[in-house]
């Protein structure tokens, strides 16, 4: 029987004013340990706030219904503390822009070891040897540790906020598409990185993508998000070969192949927003 690290029942998110205008709308998945999951959607299908309601980071003017079990538990009963613990410690996320998430006037060496400060008791020293060697880890020399983010390439400061997830090795990693701004050869090396890190500490990872070639490379199960409602679930081999919704079909009909051979199909919403009404 497969063993569930995260599971999410029945959540709907929306505006504090507006309770039946709903971002998320009562989705429901479960996150297999030591899988990756990636859920796909095009923007403003609720990828992220999906992933923000987990770690309760969701802006104020949004309320969240329905239960997040994680390990057992049910985070929407945690108290700011509880959640301050759980952050970094047992779940971690790898923001979408590196730029905005990284603060400008500190070094990312002391970035890195302030997120390793609030999870441990060690000493001043065995954290600035520890965060050299989560540098190290992510391929980046270790005199960078005095650099600025305005220092570091994009494909770096990525492998910067991949490092500060890692420093306290979670056993869950949410990475909000992470490479959407690098060229596709730091793309590639970045996507490798987190496979191995994920094999390497036995991890769960949820991964948002719009980029089916993504999914393809590194998910193991598949959600597909379209206006706030997950439409379609399952393994990836069964979503990229054999998809049931027409969301799935129209998505993946948008993904040019190698060879040119297949002709592109825009995507009918108005098509789907009645299939989406009637059902």
């Amino acid at each position: 029987m497969k063993k569930s690290l995260l599971n999410i029942n029945n959540l709907s998110i929306f505006p504090n004013n507006n309770s039946s205008l709903k971002l998320v709308d009562n989705i429901s998945f479960d996150l297999e340990k030591g899988k990756t999951t990636c859920i796909v959607g095009e923007s403003g299908s609720g990828k992220s706030l999906t992933a923000l309601s987990i770690i309760k980071l969701l802006s104020p003017q949004l309320s969240c219904e329905g239960e997040i079990h994680f390990n057992g538990d049910n985070l929407q009963l945690y108290s700011d503390d509880q959640m301050r613990q759980n952050r970094g410690k047992e779940v971690a996320m790898i923001f979408q822009e590196p730029m905005t998430s990284l603060n400008p006037v500190l070094t990312i060496g002391y970035q890195i070891q302030e997120a390793i400060s609030v999870h441990s008791s060690w000493t001043k020293k065995k954290i600035e040897e520890y965060a050299v060697e989560l540098l190290k880890m992510v391929s980046i020399d270790s005199d960078r540790v005095l650099s600025y983010p305005d220092e570091l390439s994009g494909g770096q400061r990525q492998r910067v906020m991949i490092a500060m997830a890692m420093s306290c090795k979670p056993n869950l990693l949410i990475a909000d598409e992470p490479t959407t701004a690098l060229d596709v050869t730091v793309q590639a090396q970045i996507l490798k990185l987190l496979d191995n890190l994920k094999t390497k500490n036995n991890m769960t990872m949820l991964f948002i993508t719009h980029d089916f070639g993504v999914v393809h490379d590194i998910a193991d199960n598949v959600i597909v998000m379209f206006k706030g409602k997950i439409v379609e679930k399952g393994p990836v081999k069964k979503i990229l070969s054999k998809p049931e919704h027409p969301y799935t079909k129209a998505l993946l009909n948008c993904v040019p192949d190698i060879e040119g051979k297949r002709k592109l199909k825009p995507i009918d919403y108005a098509k789907l927003n009645k299939m989406m009404m009637a059902s």
